[in-house]
This record gives C-alpha cells, structure tokens and sequence, in this order.
C-alpha cells in the first residue's frame, strides 16, 4: 500500500529510508544521543541513522541546532525530518547539516505516517511517499 502527501520543502533534498515516527514533540538536548544516533522515547532508544525520522515539532533550546549538527558530525544523521511545523531552531540545524526538512501540508503527518515503514521524500515535487 502507498500513500502520498503534500509537504512544504524547507531544506532541499531528496531522501529515502525506513519511517520512526514518533507522537510527541522532541527536544534534542534531552531526547537524541548524537554520539550514538539515537532517540530516547518511552518505548526505549530508536536508531536515527538513515531514518525518515516524522515527529510534531521541536521544542528546547538553541542547543538543538548544534545537536542536529553533531548527528551529521557523528555520521549518525536520519535521512530526512519531516515536521508538522519547522521552527527555526530546527530549520537552523538541517542547513547546518544538510538533512532535508519538510513540514505537512494539509494532514497531521505524524498520524498519517502510522502504520507505514518507509517514506521517500520526492524534494522538487514537495511530496512525501509513504509505503507499507
């Protein structure tokens, strides 16, 4: 089954790779390792690495650039993020590292990726692929 969604492009690219979506808004100097490429959750630590990571939103400090940074520094960096809404702390990092960004269109991209395994973010045609 396949699925296609409009997103808004922030940081241009395109990606491919395994969904991790999680529901509740992330802060990364507290919920991702970057050393490690890892995100706390409730459920317990989820790989980073080559994800299409989908997520509400960021919250926290300015810290979080440099932590979506220090994932690219790591080689620990998720393939794409795709966001309900990107704010510019957030927006700042993916430049910082080159992760494509995008934010949804018209659904709530984190109940829609539910369900799905992977996604591939078509950058030019602003749309995001989701796959079972």
């Amino acid at each position: 089954m396949q699925k296609t969604l409009r997103v808004k492009v922030i940081v241009e690219g395109e990606a491919e790779g395994d969904l991790l979506v999680c529901r509740n808004p992330i802060s990364p100097l507290g919920d991702i390792d970057p050393v490690r490429g890892v995100l706390k959750t409730r459920e317990g630590e989820q790989n980073l690495k080559g994800k299409v990571l989908v997520f509400p939103f960021m919250r926290g400090s300015t810290v979080g650039s440099y932590v979506i940074y220090a994932l690219k520094y790591y080689r620990k960096e998720p393939a794409a993020i795709i966001v309900s809404k990107a704010e510019p702390i957030l927006v700042a990092g993916c430049v910082l590292a080159g992760i494509p960004l995008a934010e949804s269109i018209g659904s709530n991209v984190v109940e829609e990726a539910m369900g799905f395994r992977k996604a591939k973010l078509v950058g030019d045609k602003n749309i995001l692929v989701l796959e079972s």
